[in-house]
């Protein structure tokens, strides 16, 4: 399976970047964003081939946080695959993903199956509604998390159980938490930041 993406070519030695947008976002929803960042990586970003009602997503659901497993187990293969490609064809010996609620998710998902594709992740308002099997390979890989206290998609205590689990695996795992809901604050970006630039 190939996904329409944007790509923006970095310099030789430079980690890749790879962005996930929310449900009903498309490719250049954090592309821009990653660029900003990290001025002279790869930058690539995905777009969602699946389509809930003209919306664009990475995997299909049958309601409001219950999920397709069989779907997402298929997508999950899907999208390590079309990983391991990018980080071949980029030759990055670092590579970085960030994503927004669903894209939270795929990437999630991935690096749950495949630790080893993502170093460094940035999981804005995931939701991960099942119990995931231990994963020693997520040792020492960097994470932050950002989300809502007051987020109706992702409730807080089911993002406290995942930042739970990803310490239980041995990695470093950080939390930001903003006082409103499923949008993205300024106060998450600014984390966004200074996690990257540490």
């Amino acid at each position: 399976m190939t996904y329409v993406a944007k790509r923006t070519k970095g310099a030789a030695g430079q980690p890749l970047f790879l962005t996930f947008h929310g449900t009903g976002g498309t490719e250049d929803q954090f592309h821009g964003f990653a660029r900003q960042l990290m001025p002279g990586a790869h930058v690539t970003s995905p777009r969602g081939d699946v389509s809930e009602h003209g919306a664009l997503r990475y995997f299909a659901r049958t309601g409001e946080g219950v999920y397709d497993m069989d779907d997402l187990t298929r997508r999950t293969d899907a999208m390590a695959t079309f990983i391991d490609a990018e980080r071949a064809a980029t030759d990055a010996d670092q590579v970085i993903g960030l994503g927004y609620s669903n894209g939270a998710n795929i990437l999630a998902s991935v690096a749950l199956q495949r630790p080893e594709l993502v170093d460094t992740l940035i999981l804005m308002h995931p939701l991960i509604p099942w119990e995931p099997a231990p994963q020693l390979g997520l040792r020492d890989r960097k994470v932050l998390i950002t989300a809502g206290q007051r987020d109706p998609i992702c409730p807080a205590p089911m993002t406290q159980r995942l930042a739970g689990y990803l310490e239980a695996q041995g990695a470093h795992a950080q939390l930001h938490w903003h006082p409103g809901g499923h949008e993205i604050s300024q106060s998450e970006v600014d984390a966004i930041a200074a996690f990257l630039a540490a």
